[in-house]
């Protein structure tokens, strides 16, 4: 039994995308646009593409966080779909608003 174990998580250490190997390339490819936006805004380049670039880094965030979370509430009760939905919309109005209103 002790056997089975060990095989069944050397297993899963060599999946090719795994989560943490998704969260490790997340933050690699977000923290490269947060450095170019701010090397931009510190030359003094224009705020709306600091802004697009910040912006982009947060939806790849939200995408990746988005469909991880999906998959946790996909095989439970409908009350935690609806969770995610009104969870994944008050997000998304929480980024667009003020891009709109500012």
């Amino acid at each position: 039994m002790a056997n089975k174990s060990s095989k069944s998580s050397s297993s899963s250490k060599k999946s090719s995308w795994g989560l943490n190997k998704i969260s490790f390339w997340t933050i690699v490819a977000v923290t490269v646009l947060y450095a170019i936006a701010l090397i931009l805004s510190a030359c003094g380049v224009n705020v709306t593409v600091v802004g697009v670039l910040q912006g982009i880094a947060t939806a790849i965030m939200i995408v990746i966080v988005s469909i991880l979370a999906w998959r946790y509430v996909r095989p439970k009760q409908m009350v935690w779909k609806v969770l995610y939905i009104i969870c994944l919309l008050i997000v998304i109005a929480g980024i667009i608003v003020p891009l709109v209103i500012g």
